[in-house]
């Protein structure tokens, strides 16, 4: 879970209030380098929130890199234990290029990441903590979730090429219902699969109603895990008494390669665009030889 500098220029008062709250759930802080080695990154682009990195060669010859990201960081340097949980949490700076000039910007950024044998109620606490993050900074905000595997699972049931599936999570991102309905035309998905299509699409509402509106679409065994799972969270979130911040949004999307379950994303009033990122990452472990979840 990322948060990002625009919700923590105005003053050290939010990280520390952040801090405290990662640390009453028993979240330790990971310093780390300002840099890596820039192969970690080479290999890991598309999970990068862009692809140009910052980069030195060091005195021994290696092409190293000013960290544009902490999770990768983090998740090449532990190594999980069987039956363990790794919590931690960070505020670092990372270095991203600026849409405000052709050059880098360094940018603070606190976050955390709980990896190992995560089971459902660590994906919920690190969910009810995205949301009171948000929270700590402003009263009005809303979290945004989607699910990877009911998305996954819908595309399982058509049967789909991997490049069309990359081409319809543009559509679904950008809320594009002609760009389905192209497709539908071109005859490249059916009828029956472009209605859900648009209906997913379209779909933004409280957690709880949303979950009526996508059970009858269920087919299969993934979208059966992955809809339970999201009862689930509506549930504990409830519990937790933030389930009226939670809203399903399946625009929010992120690369199959390395996200495979819940995602979502943190919005606050005043500021257009997301602050705050996250969700299950699992097949980045994979990615690294890592037998764990995160």
């Amino acid at each position: 879970m990322e948060l990002d500098e625009r919700v923590l220029k105005n003053g050290e008062h939010a990280v520390f209030r952040l801090r405290a709250l990662y640390r009453k759930y028993g979240y330790a802080q990971y310093k780390m380098s300002k840099f890596e080695e820039y192969d970690l990154y080479a290999h890991n682009k598309s999970f990068l929130v862009s692809d140009k990195v910052l980069t030195f060669t060091d005195t021994n010859g290696k092409l190293m890199a000013l960290k544009p990201d902490v999770t990768l960081s983090i998740v090449k340097n532990i190594a999980p234990k069987a039956g363990a949980v790794n919590k931690f949490y960070y505020n670092e700076q990372v270095y991203r290029p600026t849409t405000e000039s052709n050059g880098f910007k360094e940018i603070m950024q606190t976050g955390l990441e709980c990896v190992g044998d995560v089971g459902m109620y660590d994906e919920c606490e690190v969910i009810m903590l995205a949301a009171r993050s948000l929270g700590t900074v402003s009263e009005s905000y809303l979290l945004d979730l989607s699910h990877m595997g009911f998305v996954d699972g819908l595309f399982d049931s058509a049967a789909l090429p991997l490049s069309l599936r990359k081409s319809i999570l543009g559509l679904m991102e950008s809320k594009n219902l002609s760009g389905i309905k192209k497709l539908l035309a071109e005859g490249k998905i059916d009828g029956d699969f472009a209605e859900k299509l648009c209906l997913l699409a379209s779909l933004y509402l409280p957690l709880d109603k949303a979950l009526e509106v996508i059970e009858p679409m269920i087919v299969g065994e993934g979208m059966q895990a992955a809809y339970d799972e999201l009862l689930n969270i509506s549930k504990v979130m409830t519990a937790y008494g933030v389930s009226d911040k939670l809203y399903l949004d399946f625009s929010v999307v992120n690369d199959q390669n390395y996200y495979d379950g819940v995602i979502f994303k943190g919005f606050i009033d005043g500021i257009p665009d997301g602050v705050l990122s996250g969700g299950r990452y699992d097949r980045l472990l994979a990615r690294l030889g890592k037998k764990a979840k995160a």
